[in-house]
């Protein structure tokens, strides 16, 4: 592991930041809108493990108001700076760059925008209208104030990681963009900056989110193992369903229903896994605080659009809702096989990154980290 830098500075201009003198190794950018946790640490460290001793990591803390709409959050946002300037030293950065709003839209919000294009129209875009070029415009003006030669990005919020890798690649800015993988809590919840405005009864309810995920991949896992048992039968497994319930060995014989139905017909994994994360949430929705689901939506991760029952590839389950007066989002991958072929265990969750203002991998066609297979389970089916 890379130690520590010695001290670091905390800057609030765009002047200083200027005058800041680079090292020979690259400059990594982590940005965030304050109130860090440990889904913020991990990043910081990505991006410190990445730049090496002789680079240099910059950590923006900003409070964003063009991505806030009608209604939200963001008086009450939480201002952290002393804690924040004190975790991001402990996880590696040598700068946090703390501007104020005037510093960054002098003479008040920007006339010009970036537009984040149809993307912007789906899911988050279309439940926070505008919210996510006001992402844009100002991860565009980080990137240029900052000049990083590689950014970090939490995959949590993975609309957003898409729509900045996409505006990185569309007009040729020079920086790397790097996803970092979801950081979740020991009872699955993804690590937010909002979970600390949740009651104990409303984070028992939160837990929904992540199970429903969980619970379409360990569908999806189970789908996948029926029909690999049905490739590999000896004999016909309609055959060996009959023959069982005619011996009487009824446990055996559903058993083996199981497999030859998985092994009839196209797979149906994108239809199995909507039915499984939904069976969660609307059994959430009966709880005492109950879940108020905003979408859940299986999509292609290219541009965010659902993607049909015979989808083949990697997909994005998504999900957003409120519990209480608190809004939550969560995501994980999902790989579906072609017809006749077998997956890849999906995705698990990997305890790796999440937060700020975020975005994607290793540049526009970045490849996502292996993931564990298997976790253990915690309330709600959620893993640990």
């Amino acid at each position: 592991m890379t130690p520590s830098p010695p001290s670091t500075h905390l800057l609030h201009t765009a002047a200083a930041l200027r005058d800041l003198p680079r090292r020979t190794g690259p400059r990594a950018v982590v940005m965030t809108m304050g109130a860090l946790h440990e889904g913020h640490a991990t990043l910081i460290r990505a991006a410190r493990e990445r730049a090496g001793a002789e680079g240099q990591v910059v950590v923006t803390v900003f409070v964003n108001p063009l991505q806030f709409g009608a209604g939200e959050d963001l008086d009450r946002y939480p201002r952290t700076l002393d804690a924040d300037v004190a975790l991001a030293a402990e996880a590696g950065a040598d700068v946090v760059f703390a501007p104020s709003a005037d510093e960054v839209y002098p003479g008040g919000e920007p006339q010009i925008r970036i537009a984040a294009g149809p993307m912007a129209t789906l899911l988050e875009g279309a439940s926070r209208p505008g919210h996510f070029d006001g992402v844009l415009t100002v991860v565009a003006k980080l990137l240029h104030l900052t000049a990083p030669d590689i950014a970090f990005y939490g995959e949590k919020d993975a609309q957003q990681l898409a729509v900045i890798t996409r505006m990185a690649a569309d007009l040729n800015f020079p920086v790397r963009i790097v996803g970092v993988p979801t950081v979740r809590e020991d009872d699955g919840l993804a690590l937010s900056s909002r979970n600390r405005y949740l009651s104990a009864p409303e984070r028992r309810t939160a837990l929904a989110l992540s199970a429903a995920l969980f619970a379409a991949r360990d569908r999806l896992a189970a789908e996948e193992a029926l029909r690999a048992r049905a490739a590999f039968a000896g004999h016909p497994v309609q055959d060996r369903a009959a023959a069982l319930a005619a011996l009487g060995e009824d446990r055996a014989a559903a058993d083996a229903h199981a497999v030859a139905y998985a092994a009839a017909g196209p797979p149906h994994g994108p239809s199995v896994a909507r039915a499984a994360a939904g069976a969660v949430l609307t059994d959430a929705a009966h709880l005492d605080p109950p879940l108020e689901l905003d979408y859940l939506a299986l999509v292609d991760p290219s541009d965010f659009t659902e993607v049909a029952d015979a989808y083949e590839g990697e997909a994005v389950l998504a999900v957003a809702a409120r519990v209480g007066t608190t809004r939550l989002i969560d995501n994980i991958r999902l790989v579906f096989p072609p017809a006749g072929g077998a997956a890849d265990a999906p995705a698990a969750p990997h305890h790796a990154a999440a937060a700020g203002t975020g975005a994607a991998a290793d540049g526009p066609a970045a490849t996502m980290p292996p993931r564990p297979t298997t976790t253990p389970q915690g309330p709600l089916g959620a893993p640990r």
